[in-house]
């Protein structure tokens, strides 16, 4: 071949290249970095591909760009902490991915590549978030507590149609016998109030509950909080009209309805209560109130109460789970202003204060259910939280670059 016709062959072969070398060349070049560690246009359309088989809604380009940049934060801080997923464990997390689908592994890496995506796309898919679900729980696990009352709060929100929730005020005055006669009379005429300010008033002056200071006024509250025997009751009344006395021991309650409301969720029907009551001598007495003042300080759970009970007669503390309605009318109204772990010591009976602690409601949705798999959910749900966090705290320290 002459040399003028060498020449003009490689200038061929070169601009026949040249095309093709440069969109290779744009194919993989950085799309976006996060911390020097680029992510390339290829890997931007690889996981818009996988987006798109798996039916995600919405921008797939940009949702793309921002799980790859979530994902190189990952990786380095997976880095930074030793973390690697083995190639076994990644075989496994594969498999269980597209078990998800019902399919096998091979079954799902075939349809994937009818569709454009590769099988590394879905490894790298694959081993970053697995590999970072472990570490979430490596480093977050052992410090988030799923409290017995979280399930059964939870229970509560998943079960329950529609339902009342009542604002009310309210009024106990002390009725010991020498008392009850005239006790029994001034609730009585309270009872014919129709006033608001008026109870509120009478609340200041004659009710013996902490209440007392804002006019008896409490907050909205489901009508299953109230004892079952006072429902019929309180749906009775219309705003401003107050209950006819109702006797309790040593005492005589008084309820006005301020609003009632409907609660698409409200909470599902308690099946049972479990309060813990503990005794202190000289109920009335200045001494008797400081200690439970002291008991309040030392105890967050109705566990606690077994400490301060210890070395005392057994009967100074009782603790039961018992059905709502088996409730005392006194008791049942003084636990239904309680919420979990939470005491008072407003009762009391034959001369002995009553520290009293509601240690949970459980829902009738929760007889039955699998309590564990309810603690797991929300094992999952304080960790996804906390995950967030450290994502989120990770990219405002990153450096990510156009």
């Amino acid at each position: 071949m002459r040399a003028f016709d060498v020449v003009k062959a490689v200038a061929l072969a070169t601009a026949l290249a040249a095309p093709v070398g440069a969109a290779a060349q744009g194919l993989f070049a950085p799309a976006v970095t996060v911390n020097g560690s680029a992510v390339t246009n290829y890997e931007l359309d690889q996981r818009a591909k996988l987006l798109a088989a798996f039916n995600t809604p919405g921008d797939l380009g940009a949702e793309a760009r921002k799980q790859l940049v979530e994902e190189k934060l990952k990786l380095q801080e997976l880095n930074r902490a030793g973390m690697q997923l083995t190639e076994e464990g990644l075989e496994a997390a594969m498999a269980e991915f597209a078990q998800r689908a019902n399919l096998s592994l091979d079954a799902f890496l075939a349809q994937l590549a009818t569709q454009g995506v590769a099988r590394e796309t879905l490894r790298d898919f694959v081993r970053v978030n697995a590999s970072w679900r472990d570490y979430i729980r490596r480093r977050y696990g052992s410090g988030v507590d799923i409290s017995e009352a979280e399930i059964d709060a939870a229970l509560a929100r998943t079960g329950g149609p529609e339902s009342v929730e009542l604002l009310l005020s309210e009024i106990i005055i002390p009725a010991p016998p020498p008392r009850a006669a005239a006790a029994m009379a001034r609730a009585e005429a309270i009872s014919k109030l129709r006033s608001t300010a008026a109870f509120e008033a009478e609340a200041r002056v004659v009710s013996a509950l902490p209440s007392r200071t804002q006019g008896g006024r409490l907050d909205w509250a489901a009508l299953s909080d109230y004892p079952a025997g006072l429902h019929g009751l309180l749906l009775s009344l219309e705003p401003g009209e107050v209950t006819p006395p109702i006797p309790i021991r040593n005492g005589v309650a008084l309820f006005q309805l301020r609003d009632i409301r409907e609660a698409p969720k409200a909470p599902a029907a308690i099946a049972e209560i479990d309060y813990a009551q503990f005794a202190i001598p000289g109920a009335g007495t200045a001494q008797a109130l400081a200690e439970a003042a002291r008991i309040d300080g030392l105890v967050d759970t109705c566990d606690d109460l077994y400490g301060v009970a210890k070395g005392l007669p057994e009967e100074r503390l009782v603790r039961q789970s018992v059905a709502p309605a088996s409730l005392p009318q006194d008791l049942g109204l003084e636990l239904a202003r309680l919420d979990p772990d939470e005491a008072s010591w407003n009762l009391s009976q034959d001369g002995t204060l009553l520290f009293t602690m509601l240690c949970s409601r459980t829902p009738v949705a929760a007889e039955g259910v699998d309590r564990e798999a309810v603690r797991n959910q929300l094992l999952s749900q304080k960790l996804s939280a906390r995950a967030d966090i450290l994502l989120a705290e990770l990219r405002a320290q990153a450096r990510i670059g156009q």
